[in-house]
């Protein structure tokens, strides 16, 4: 018995291998086994698929080279960053268009590596404090936008993520 599944699975790689042959001949419908008594067994093709009437319909991709307007607004990572008069609000993130503007520094939007309408991963070239450097981060707004998680990749990233509440 076991010699004969052997047999059956090395004719069932012989056969696979045969169909990799590059040649011109018109692709099988069916799928042919070779059994352990040497007989051919072919199992129908199953029948193409029609669409379904109910599939839902995909998302519509976003074609936008911004970042996403569900990110834009003030974010903090406490309350206080939000309503701070006195300037010291060192938690505030202020994002528009292409650009995330912190207490100290601004990223101006690079290479984006992936983006939808309510997250973005790019690359960022960063200013503050008289220096310059890149960052890749990655901005996904949560609980229907009313939170903003803030990633950073890369040689002396943050680790870990920052969670922002959208400011009032």
């Amino acid at each position: 018995m076991r010699k004969a599944a052997m047999i059956a699975a090395i004719s069932l790689a012989a056969l696979s291998l045969a169909g990799c042959g590059g040649g011109t001949e018109k692709a099988a419908t069916n799928d042919s086994v070779v059994l352990a008594d040497n007989s051919v067994a072919t199992t129908p093709a199953p029948p193409e698929a029609a669409p379904s009437a109910t599939a839902s319909p995909s998302p519509a991709p976003d074609t936008g080279t911004g970042i996403p307007a569900a990110l834009h607004g003030r974010w903090g990572l406490v309350p206080a960053d939000c309503t701070s008069t006195k300037g010291d609000n060192k938690g505030l993130l202020t994002i528009t268009g292409d650009t995330l503007r912190f207490y100290e520094s601004v990223g101006t939007l690079g290479k984006i590596a992936e983006r939808d309408t309510a997250r973005i991963a790019a690359d960022f070239a960063m200013t503050g404090e008289g220096q310059s450097w890149t960052r890749r981060m990655t901005l996904d707004a949560q609980d229907n936008g009313q939170t903003l998680v803030r990633r950073e990749q890369g040689d002396d990233a943050m680790p870990g993520a920052l969670r922002y509440r959208r400011c009032a």
